[in-house]
């Protein structure tokens, strides 16, 4: 796994550099601003780039803005935000309407090693890793008379599961319930959203979009 890191904290961008060597990444860039981060993905082309929000010269959303440029630029490579708070019209335009390879975590997530390594390797891989607390927050900003009201409590605990990008076997663990059980609740959550099975794995991105209430 080939990381480029893009934070303007010396001290949390040595130790997220520090975490994924350890882990075997090849930490091919570790950089203060989103200009340098630009530069350095259009020449590494890394699997996957660690960004800060806030960074360099106004400390507004530069780190944003460039993972959202590298997002459409190189579609194929992987981005995890790191955020000290929960920005919801951030984590809503990182988003969009494209679940693969993106993450958004708070910065304390850094500090459960294993469990930030593992995001870093999900999004790396395609995957989604999003931040329970920015679910949470996301919910309750759009909450609304839709299908998703009708899932019963279980069934939210696993959409809420699949928006964090747990597979079906993690969201099984987390749960403590059957691979079989888990399969049965997503299918009902398909139906209940009206997912066509025509749609493939798709749905499972246009149901976790429905949720977080991000989508067009």
């Amino acid at each position: 796994m080939r990381v480029v890191i893009a934070e303007d904290s010396v001290l949390l961008r040595e130790g997220v550099r520090h975490l994924l060597i350890d882990a075997g990444a090849e930490v091919i860039a570790a950089v203060d601003d989103a200009e340098q981060l630009l530069r350095a993905v259009d020449h590494d082309q890394p699997d996957v780039c660690v960004v800060d929000v806030r960074m360099p010269p106004t400390f507004l959303d530069e780190g944003l803005r460039a993972a959202l440029v590298i997002r459409q630029r190189w579609p194929e490579i992987g981005v995890l935000v790191l955020s000290q708070y929960v920005e919801e019209r951030y984590a809503t335009e990182l988003i969009g309407d494209r679940t693969e390879g993106v993450g958004y975590l708070l910065k304390d997530r850094v500090a459960e090693v294993e469990e930030f390594i593992e995001s870093v390797q999900r999004v790396a891989a395609g995957g989604t890793a999003i931040d329970p607390e920015v679910i949470k927050q996301l919910l309750a900003r759009s909450r609304r008379a839709d299908p998703i009201a009708t899932l019963s409590p279980r069934e939210r605990e696993v959409i809420a599961a699949m928006a964090e990008g747990r597979s079906n076997a993690g969201i099984a663990e987390l749960l403590v319930i059957g691979p079989a059980a888990v399969e049965k609740h997503i299918s009902s959550i398909f139906s209940k959203l009206g997912l066509n099975p025509a749609g493939g794995e798709h749905r499972r991105v246009l149901a976790v979009l429905r949720y977080l209430g991000v989508s067009g």
